[in-house]
């Protein structure tokens, strides 16, 4: 069969999502890289955090919680409108292929709260790829070009980068590299 394939079928889709929602790609708990897919919602609160969808995954809440920590000092460099004392924040995490829920989400976790707090979708068809330390420290994407093949299979057309995994470009084929827009980022607040 020769079908093109619908748009329906990728796990990254075309158009806007809703804020708060952001797709990532990293390894899940069995070692291979995957898609995941962040939900995220604001209330009027005092500043609570919670999450569902991580069970008892320790290093994955420690991730999240390195986000919620890094916006409470960092929020207003991102953006002067965002507040973590008058809001609660929840935010839902999918393993949308059973891998076992990544650890790397501290990134994603920021830009998810960043993107509801300013009520502000993310650019379509986004993969987020990279990780942040607690102090904001950029971490490179690990396996670069498997990464991306995953982006690409899932649907990504554009792929948010740290600026650390530039060097690495060279390793990757240079069909898979133009089957996207790349966006680097240099700092968190960047990203």
């Amino acid at each position: 069969v020769s079908v093109p394939e619908q748009g329906g079928d990728k796990l990254i889709p075309e158009g806007l999502c809703n804020p708060g929602q952001v797709y990532t790609v990293s390894r899940g708990k069995n070692g291979m890289i995957g898609v995941f897919r962040l939900e995220s919602q604001m209330l009027p609160g005092n500043g609570k955090f919670e999450r569902t969808g991580l069970g008892s995954d320790t290093a994955a809440k420690e991730a999240s919680s390195t986000a919620f920590n890094f916006l409470k000092a960092n929020g207003k460099s991102i953006s002067g409108s965002i507040s973590t004392t008058l809001t609660n924040y929840i935010v839902n995490y999918q393993d949308l292929q059973g891998l076992g829920m990544t650890n790397t989400l501290a990134l994603p976790t920021l830009i998810a709260l960043s993107s509801i707090a300013l009520g502000k979708p993310i650019i379509s068809s986004l993969a987020v790829l990279g990780e942040i330390s607690i102090s904001g420290t950029l971490i490179k994407v690990e396996e670069l070009a498997n990464s991306l093949q995953v982006c690409q299979d899932s649907g990504a057309k554009k792929v948010l980068l740290p600026i650390t995994s530039a060097p690495d470009i060279g390793s990757v084929t240079a069909d898979l590299i133009g089957s996207f827009n790349l966006i680097f980022y240099k700092s968190a607040e960047d990203a």
